[in-house]
């Protein structure tokens, strides 16, 4: 039996370099933009392995991940973004995603995570704490995610003016 993988990311030039690399290690490649694409898609219960970007244009990658685990139960799947946060990283984790990658991170890299599926024990422990910045970066995504992604929702929470909360959750995240 072949490894197949199915690729979802809105950027389609990242959609296509993936694929390309992966068809290069001989995987049967799938490559989706849209949630719309992904569920027009029959064969969903024979693919092995999903890598799915955490925004897909408007639509969550977590959702992503229910849709893909509720059709094929076996699939193994590496949640991978720019936008990485804790608060993600736990819910991807917690809906069956095996693994999270940040941006950019190489076929190599994504692979590694598809065959190491294990708990690392031995993992060393950072001694460093977060910057304020990183801190409020985790917070806003924290937030947003106890929303449902709602922005408004989670800018009243917040007690923050909407269009405040898009502009600082645009920006790249600080990386400590």
């Amino acid at each position: 039996m072949s490894m197949s993988v199915i690729i979802i990311d809105d950027d389609e030039a990242f959609c296509d370099a993936l694929t390309r690399a992966f068809k290069k290690r001989d995987y049967l490649t799938y490559a989706v933009n849209s949630l719309e694409e992904l569920k027009a898609i029959d064969n969903l219960q024979t693919i092995s392995f999903g890598v799915v970007d955490l925004r897909i244009g408007s639509d969550s990658g977590l959702n992503v991940i229910k849709l893909l685990l509720e059709k094929n139960p076996d699939i193994k799947i590496v949640m991978l973004t720019a936008y990485a946060s804790i608060a993600t990283t736990v819910e991807a984790m917690k809906l069956g995603a095996i693994n999270y990658l940040t941006k950019p991170a190489s076929v190599q890299d994504i692979i590694d995570k598809f065959k190491n599926s294990e708990a690392n024990i031995s993992a060393p422990i950072e001694e460093t704490t977060l910057s304020v910045k990183r801190l409020e970066w985790e917070h806003l995504q924290k937030v947003l995610l106890e929303h449902d992604g709602n922005v408004s929702a989670a800018a009243r929470a917040l007690n923050m003016h909407r269009r405040t909360l898009q502009r600082k959750l645009q920006k790249y995240p600080v990386k400590r």
